[in-house]
């Protein structure tokens, strides 16, 4: 199988292609890639010179060059997305721009390629704010609260148009919150553990009492070959971590692990339309395609912690100009009034 895979250089995206490499050796990836703020080359540097891996730059907003790309593959998974929730509140229109429109003309370029599979990656995020319980992928209804969600939400539902006006062989997979190596440390965990090695304090929103439901990006990685390769053309599939914890209790647990004190831990301003709870049923991953996680949270957090200590050098290199300045404007001035972080039209 030839595969292209959009944004393969970022955080899930480069997992995915290490595991495919590894897991399949009869597979060539085509990695297609923008390399934006989060995308790396440096993710993939152990298998740069696999030649089953070409690595194209490219915008998937670039019909043209999505063709060149797409042509002669068998399958796409489509994992490129501005995916950080507080960027897209900060300033929306990239991740319209990339979630939406790129994700058009991938499905415009797969419909005439002809492609035979396309998987489109997207998030639990789409169901919104949930009360207790778990959603499931045919019951419960997309409710988007941010720009990103939204986003993907859109984005899910012209593949799903696609599937039924045109035929086109498109799944999609829905994952909760990934985590582990080569997470742009802007995201949650990364966050708490980079700031936490260099004894820096941990920004916790709000009360940290938002519910996540964790996931091993590796578990990810195995459920979405999984679904690529034996799930049902048409079909939604969840795939979560079956670990629920507060944000707080997460971050107090990697304190515990750090051997860092809790007065490493500073509240600051909630997220503005901050969902407080996620939480995926996954019983049609495990009964139809006999997936499960295997790597649980306490597990897990030790290895990504260690990770991330022992790659300073590639911590250093994606902690550039723009990161820093993210971080001082969006965490270290977060107490400011939303009016002051947030440009409005007027400015």
């Amino acid at each position: 199988m030839k595969i292209l895979v959009t944004g393969g250089a970022g955080f899930i995206g480069s997992n995915f292609i290490r595991h495919v490499l590894a897991a399949r050796k009869s597979y060539e990836l085509i990695n297609y890639d923008k390399l934006t703020y989060a995308g790396n080359l440096a993710n993939l540097q152990e298998v740069a010179k696999d030649p089953r891996n070409t690595f194209i730059r490219g915008d998937i907003c670039d019909a043209v060059s999505v063709e060149k790309a797409m042509r002669g593959c068998d399958a796409v998974v489509h994992f490129a997305a501005e995916s950080h929730v507080d960027r897209s509140i900060y300033e929306p229109a990239p991740a319209i721009e990339t979630n939406v429109k790129g994700t058009f003309t991938l499905l415009e370029v797969a419909r005439t390629l002809r492609i035979a599979r396309f998987l489109q990656i997207s998030t639990d995020e789409v169901y919104g704010d949930l009360p207790p319980g778990e959603v499931a992928e045919e019951s419960s209804p997309l409710q988007p609260s941010s720009p990103y969600s939204a986003s993907k939400a859109g984005a899910d539902l012209l593949v799903l148009s696609y599937v039924r006006t045109y035929g086109l062989p498109a799944l999609i997979t829905r994952s909760s919150n990934n985590y582990g190596p080569y997470q742009f440390p802007e995201k949650f965990l990364p966050l708490m553990i980079t700031n936490a090695l260099e004894h820096k304090p941990l920004p916790i929103y709000g009360d940290g009492k938002q519910q996540r439901d964790w996931l091993h990006v590796e578990d990810n990685c195995r459920g979405i070959l999984c679904v690529l390769e034996k799930g049902r053309a048409g079909e939604v599939y969840n795939i979560g971590g079956s670990d629920v914890e507060e944000n707080l209790t997460v971050a107090r647990r990697l304190l515990r692990l750090m051997d860092r004190p809790e007065s490493l831990l500073h509240y600051v301003k909630d997220r503005p339309g901050h969902d407080r709870r996620y939480a995926l049923h996954c019983q049609k991953m495990y009964d139809e395609l006999g997936w499960k996680p295997a790597i649980a949270l306490e597990v897990g957090l030790r290895q990504t912690i260690e990770w991330y200590r022992s790659h300073d050098g590639w911590l250093a290199g994606v902690r550039g100009g723009d990161y820093r300045s993210y971080y001082a404007k969006y965490y270290e001035n977060r107490n400011s009034s939303l009016h002051d972080i947030v440009p409005t039209l007027s400015k």
